[in-house]
């Protein structure tokens, strides 16, 4: 696992793409096959790396909000993501993953489900509507997520601050998710 990881942090952004057990093998000093004794499999691989980066991004966002309430609990967990993401960016990719639909990735999509409990958590913190938690959620998440991924994709070209453009967005977020809206 050890390995994996290290190829998924060489990688950078495309990290977790770039997880073969070739990679992991040569990272070793072995040959594909002598991997089958520890893995089932690159598949299984992706799914245990996964599970594993999961858990860390839910390590991270914890205790970034430990302690905190509404809107500072909000904006911690997303300045913790960015700040993961920018740290990690193969292991951040893996976070947001194909496996979700994936029968064979139980452990991974309930450490998925505890990433996003976090997250719901803090969000309920700033009023928002029960009946509107899971909007709320995939607001956040997307808005987090796109911003991430284009700032570590060089999609943000404009002579302007980042940090001032995400600034911007965390507090979009913060002072709009507890409107009572009906679409």
């Amino acid at each position: 696992m050890a390995l994996a990881l290290e190829v998924v942090d060489a990688g950078g952004p495309r990290g977790f793409e770039g997880l073969t057990l070739a990679a992991v093998a040569a990272r070793a000093g072995v040959a594909v096959p002598s991997l089958y004794k520890h893995v089932d499999g690159l598949s299984a691989l992706r799914i245990e790396v996964a599970r594993v980066c999961v858990d860390d991004l839910t390590t991270v966002l914890t205790v970034a909000r430990r302690g905190l309430t509404g809107a500072p609990a909000v904006r911690a967990i997303m300045h913790a993501t960015r700040a993961f993401a920018h740290a990690h960016p193969g292991r951040y990719q893996a976070t947001q993953g194909a496996w979700a639909q994936d029968p064979a990735a139980t452990a991974v999509q309930a450490a998925g489900a505890r990433t996003v409990a976090v997250i719901a958590d803090a969000i309920t913190t700033l009023g928002v509507d029960p009946a509107r938690t899971i909007d709320a959620v995939r607001a956040f998440r997307s808005t987090l997520h796109g911003f991430v991924m284009l700032e570590m994709d060089s999609g943000f070209g404009l002579p302007h601050d980042v940090d001032a453009s995400f600034a911007y967005a965390v507090e979009l977020l913060v002072t709009a998710l507890p409107a009572r809206l009906t679409p």
